[in-house]
């Protein structure tokens, strides 16, 4: 969507004010969360230019796995080719952009288009064209199957998070990881991040949330809302053993002094090779822009996927790493489903105040309320970063 279709003297005067001394700054603009031409407008200016997570590589689990994502209404497909690397492309046959795979599934060895049968391999070169050149005729001079390939997508994959960058003019993938690395690279030790990986089941419920996805954002982001939203994470994890973090551009969260390692009846999950000692209950809860939650511990991680739907629905989808045999062996299996149920209790009990704040957003008593200058801090930094990119486009 282009910039003129769209209010946008108004948008960045509004853009101004998210930048001020907290305590005078505002928060985004109504508009931001409920208008669907700004939704577009975000998908190809705010999400589209950076890297976005779209799914897990758990999610293929086999060659020949294909998987189509909807980004924002625009339809991809991953999947596993024949030596098990993930591959992106968009999920329209090169001819007459028909969508190619509606359902996932294991292909075997070709995508076939449903409308006239062409084929492509998974690695999306295009194989085959029935009759394109008369009944019984499967060529034509002229047309070259070697240049109307499936349309790739650049991709990449950082702790099983399938990351896409649709306009292809990001940052390389290592710079834009690059802070949030650095940041936990004490945490991860010699082995390094390697030494974690997917629960092989039940690690992966899915939430609709009717919110706009920044909302699920940057209720994440901040700590303020705990002792009120839940009240028993707050009576282990209290509010004021919480810090804010805001390295980068790119990220910001919180972190936690007191957190409590996962055990049930004397088992306890294996911890992260290399964590530092003083730092055993330490745990950090990160926003990585766009739209990645990330949540580290000394005995596990987890991350979730905030899908945007629509301007007022999302999709949130956790995962949840352990280290070693803890992904599988039975012997940790009441800890895996507790770490799991906790979760997923704190996460569902989120469900009523961003929707509450997505409803909020119709009302003209509102558009923006304050920043604060203790609680609101990562607030800010959210709302700075996605006011700095609406700006940048409609002046661009």
């Amino acid at each position: 969507m282009h910039a003129s279709e769209i209010h946008t003297a108004d948008l960045l005067e509004a853009m101004r004010h998210v930048s001020e001394r907290l305590g005078q700054a505002r928060g985004l603009p109504n508009a931001v969360y409920r208008d669907e031409r700004l939704f577009e407008f975000e998908r190809d200016q705010v999400i589209g230019r950076t890297w976005a997570a779209v799914a897990y590589g758990s999610e293929l689990p086999d060659p020949g796995f294909a998987k189509p994502i909807d980004m924002m209404g625009i339809p991809l497909l991953i999947v596993r080719d024949k030596s098990a690397d993930l591959r992106v492309f968009h999920n329209v046959c090169s001819h007459r952009g028909m969508l190619l795979v509606r359902e996932e599934a294991r292909l075997r060895t070709v995508i076939r288009c449903p409308y006239h049968s062409w084929s492509y391999d998974l690695d999306g070169q295009l194989l085959s064209t029935p009759m394109i050149g008369g009944v019984d005729r499967h060529s034509c001079d002229g047309f070259d199957n070697r240049e109307h390939g499936l349309k790739p997508v650049r991709f990449a994959v950082w702790m099983d998070i399938i990351f896409v960058n649709l306009s292809g003019s990001a940052e390389p993938f290592d710079q834009f990881i690059a802070p949030l690395e650095a940041r936990w690279s004490s945490y991860f030790g010699g082995q390094g991040r390697k030494q974690l990986g997917p629960a092989a089941t039940g690690s992966k419920p899915e939430l609709t949330v009717g919110c706009n996805w920044k909302l699920a954002v940057e209720n994440y982001c901040e700590a303020y809302h705990l002792p009120w939203v839940h009240p028993s994470l707050n009576s282990y994890s209290p509010l004021d053993q919480h810090f804010n973090i805001t390295d980068g551009e790119t990220m910001s969260g919180q972190g936690t002094r007191v957190y409590e390692l996962a055990s049930i009846a004397g088992t306890r999950l294996p911890l992260i090779d290399g964590w530092p000692a003083d730092k055993l209950r330490y745990a950090e809860y990160i926003s990585l822009y766009p739209n990645t939650l990330l949540g580290l511990q000394a005995d596990h991680l987890f991350s979730v996927i905030v899908t945007p739907r629509s301007a007022q629905e999302s999709l949130e989808k956790l995962q949840i790493s352990y280290v070693g045999k803890a992904r599988d062996e039975d012997e940790f299996a009441s800890c895996r489903a507790a770490v799991l149920k906790s979760w997923d209790t704190v996460f569902r009990e989120d469900i009523f105040a961003v929707e509450g704040l997505q409803s909020g957003r119709c009302s003209p008593g509102f558009d923006g309320g304050v920043l604060t200058p203790v609680q609101d801090v990562t607030t800010q930094h959210f709302h700075t970063w996605v006011a700095n990119r609406y700006t940048a486009a409609i002046l661009d």
